[in-house]
């Protein structure tokens, strides 16, 4: 009996040993997952999205990883998995009501200002959208930052007791939209 626990205890620490090992190797992933999140009088807003990096590629504009083309009119604002926001508050984002709930995020970039997109439809992949799901659409402001930013940011800041700002950080690029929790 003796022996049997012995092996057995051999056995779990050599098990556990080789996952640490495994766990250790594992590379981290080109677009890791991340999240930014702001309260306001306890009413929760978060967003979820994926975080890539230039790593030496144009990002936007013409011949851009987020291209002009006509086939993808939208970017994910993020990559992988389409971007999901959750609010526990009722919104007005840039003058769009948008209701406590759960939506995605996408982002039009081929037009001057860019145009956020807050949409209805939740839990798909990538690039699935569907323009008929969309809440509404509003516009961004854009400035340039000092240096390239190469891992994509989204943050949601406060500049108010119950307003505050979303903002988009990548490449030579800023976008920013303000909100106020109604």
């Amino acid at each position: 009996m003796r022996k049997s626990v012995l092996i057995f205890g051999a056995l779990a620490i050599g098990a556990g040993s080789l996952l640490f090992a495994q766990q250790q190797g594992k590379k981290q992933p080109a677009s890791p997952p991340a999240e930014t999140s702001i309260s306001f009088g306890g009413k929760t807003l978060t967003i979820k999205y994926s975080a890539p990096s230039v790593r030496g590629r144009k990002i936007f504009g013409e011949g851009g990883r987020v291209s002009q083309d006509p086939t993808y009119p939208v970017w994910r604002a993020g990559a992988n998995a389409a971007t999901a926001f959750h609010t526990d508050a009722d919104l007005d984002i840039s003058g769009l009501s948008v209701p406590k709930g759960d939506y995605t995020i996408f982002v039009l970039a081929n037009t001057d200002p860019w145009q956020l997109i807050i949409n209805k439809q939740t839990g798909q992949w990538g690039m699935t959208y569907n323009q008929g799901m969309d809440l509404g659409r509003v516009r961004m402001n854009m400035s340039k930052p000092p240096a390239l930013i190469e891992t994509y940011k989204m943050t949601l800041s406060s500049t108010a007791s119950n307003a505050g700002k979303l903002q988009l950080e990548w490449e030579n690029t800023i976008a920013s939209v303000p909100l106020t929790v109604k």
